[in-house]
């Protein structure tokens, strides 16, 4: 009996030990530190984006991807820093605001920063909005693209992950 037991307690504890390996394994953060930040809050149902967010085994996965975009950049000679992922802290200032000097209110929107590349995602009113924010991104000096993932109004499926509660 007590040798049942003893096996019974051993078998409880490696099955949270796993459990609790793999929760852990399988929180997100941003691993990279890219810039994400909201620049209008006008529209309280848009759907919110989750962000640069990673696993930990994303993380590993994203890693050389990275590293191999990141320096392709300079030595395609399309860059004066040796990874283009260097700029995103420097341009999320000016990337905001650029956005902020559209006037635009009537919205919810959210940047996210990765490789000179600024993503925009939330919701606007009118998708004349959607062309008056990409333009204003555009404009900053060292973004390289703009990729516009608004939805028109706060229905609908949003073309990013969304933030889980």
């Amino acid at each position: 009996m007590k040798r049942a037991l003893i096996l019974l307690c051993l078998t409880c504890a490696c099955a949270g030990l796993a459990f609790a390996q793999t929760s852990a394994s399988e929180q997100k953060k941003n691993w990279f530190g890219d810039p994400f930040f909201q620049v209008a809050s006008g529209l309280a149902a848009c759907p919110v984006p989750e962000g640069p967010l990673l696993t930990q085994d994303e993380e590993r996965a994203e890693e050389h991807w990275r590293a191999e975009r990141g320096t392709s950049c300079f030595e395609a000679g399309k860059c004066r820093l040796p990874n283009s992922y260097l700029y995103d802290k420097a341009l999320a200032a000016p990337v905001a605001a650029a956005l902020a000097a559209t006037g635009v209110q009537r919205a919810s929107v959210w940047v996210t920063i990765q490789r000179r590349w600024v993503f925009l995602q939330g919701c606007v009113t009118a998708p004349a909005q959607i062309t008056t924010l990409q333009q204003a991104a555009q404009a900053v000096p060292d973004v390289e693209v703009v990729v516009p993932m608004l939805l028109v109004g706060t229905t609908g499926k949003p073309r990013y992950n969304v933030r889980q509660p």
